[in-house]
């Protein structure tokens, strides 16, 4: 299925997302800055897409690394995968975190990061004295042998 998703630009420096190739799963986002922008090692910066987007009933946009600018700058989303709610209309902005040991620059029209629409479940809570049991029960962290 092919959504349309509705967009608003929120200034001049605004790129519509784009697919690296035809089965590209996640749409690059753009930095719309007007002058390079400087993130320190270990810290992070907010880097404004200048887009706002209006996504369809039971789907929400996960933000997620670019698998080129992790593995050759060492950024990715400070969040690790960002969440935007099908009713937030605001610009889509990226906290991209530097886990390199040297600054990295993001320049204006660079891609930073992608855009995936997903559907989501809605949830009630219901609360009860015991959960069924199951072979793994509470085992946590590494219990299944990891």
């Amino acid at each position: 299925m092919m959504w349309t998703i509705m967009y608003k630009k929120l200034n001049e420096f605004a790129q519509i997302p784009t697919r690296g190739s035809l089965y590209s799963a996640g749409y690059d986002l753009y930095a719309a800055i007007e002058e390079p922008i400087t993130i320190q090692p270990y810290t992070v910066e907010k880097i404004g897409t200048g887009l706002s987007f209006q996504l369809p009933p039971d789907r929400f946009a996960g933000i997620f690394a670019r698998s080129g600018l992790a593995t050759k700058q060492g950024l990715r989303p400070a969040n690790c995968v960002g969440v935007c709610d099908r009713d937030y209309t605001g610009e889509y902005v990226v906290a991209l975190y530097n886990d390199s040991d040297q600054e990295q620059t993001i320049n204006p029209g660079d891609r930073i990061a992608q855009m995936i629409l997903l559907p989501f479940d809605a949830m009630t809570f219901k609360e009860v004295q015991q959960l069924d049991e199951t072979e793994r029960g509470d085992g946590g962290f590494g219990s299944t042998g990891a």
